[in-house]
């Protein structure tokens, strides 16, 4: 690892950050994401609303991998074709290979990459498996997108804040209402960065299957977590002045899907019910 060491937290002799608590009372977004990806780092209070949320709705798996795939595309599509070579992905939960850094540096080593979880297990698990090539960086820190100007001072000591940068906020802002000052959080992050940055956002919508994505708010809420889906107008608010790339705002799966690779998740008649946009800063 390279970069600033002192952004994050140093880990425990068990694999844990110092002076971090881990709350086990009650699921985690990035730990239930986890279970739907497969991945084993996550706790049974997370993996029970998992199940009870596929109990309801078993295409639950298919929005996480779906989610995960644009992420890839997004990332590969910046790195490959906008010459974008610095990273910062807010809520980047636990790591799932081919992560944001391998696919960017996969493309253009020199790459420097920042992740931000508020989770200690997704810190803990991102110090110990995931690692830069010799041109580039990764680092690692704990902070919650709710403090924007804690997340841009960690990672100014890595990432060159005056050159161009994208910020990932991948299936994150809807865990963020919008009491909590959602777009005022998005705002903030995107003036702090220059000229030919980009944002790349995907966003729950309630507009394909209202019902179903109800039930998955309200299960949310019985654990603990607030969930926030958003139309189509209001996810575009979070591009407020910037300039779409590609197709622009649409559905998960339209946005460049000739672009996947080969775990990728294959379309179902339903669509995801997200929608997804990457747009840059003129």
């Amino acid at each position: 690892m390279t970069g600033t060491e002192s952004a994050a937290l140093p880990p425990t002799a068990a694999g844990v950050p110092a002076g971090a608590r881990i709350d086990t009372s009650k699921p985690h977004p990035a730990r239930v994401y986890d279970w739907f990806l497969g991945g084993k780092d996550n706790y049974p209070v997370d993996e029970a609303l998992g199940r009870q949320i596929m109990s309801l709705d078993q295409s639950a798996q298919h929005v996480a991998r779906g989610n995960r795939a644009f992420m890839r595309r997004a990332t590969g599509w910046l790195a490959a074709e906008a010459g974008i070579r610095q990273f910062l992905d807010i809520g980047s939960g636990i790591p799932t290979a081919p992560n944001l850094h391998q696919i960017a540096q996969g493309y253009a080593p020199d790459a420097r990459v920042v992740y931000a979880d508020n989770d200690p297990v997704v810190l803990a698990h991102s110090a110990a498996l995931l690692h830069s090539t010799p041109e580039g960086s990764v680092d690692y820190l704990q902070a919650d997108v709710r403090s924007p100007r804690r997340i841009l001072d960690l990672a100014a000591a890595s990432l060159d804040l005056s050159r161009p940068v994208a910020v990932s906020l991948v299936a994150l802002m809807h865990f963020v209402p919008d009491e909590d000052g959602a777009y005022e959080l998005v705002k903030h992050l995107v003036d702090a960065v220059p000229s030919g940055s980009y944002l790349v956002l995907s966003q729950l919508t309630p507009e394909l299957d209202p019902t179903g994505v109800q039930r998955g708010v309200e299960m949310y809420a019985a654990g603990g977590v607030t969930l926030a889906p958003r139309s189509r107008a209001e996810t575009a608010r979070f591009f407020s002045g910037l300039v779409p790339a590609g197709p622009g705002l649409v559905l998960l799966e339209d946005w460049h899907p000739e672009l996947g690779g080969a775990g990728d998740e294959p379309r179902t008649e339903a669509p995801i019910p997200l929608y997804a946009a990457v747009a840059r800063k003129p």
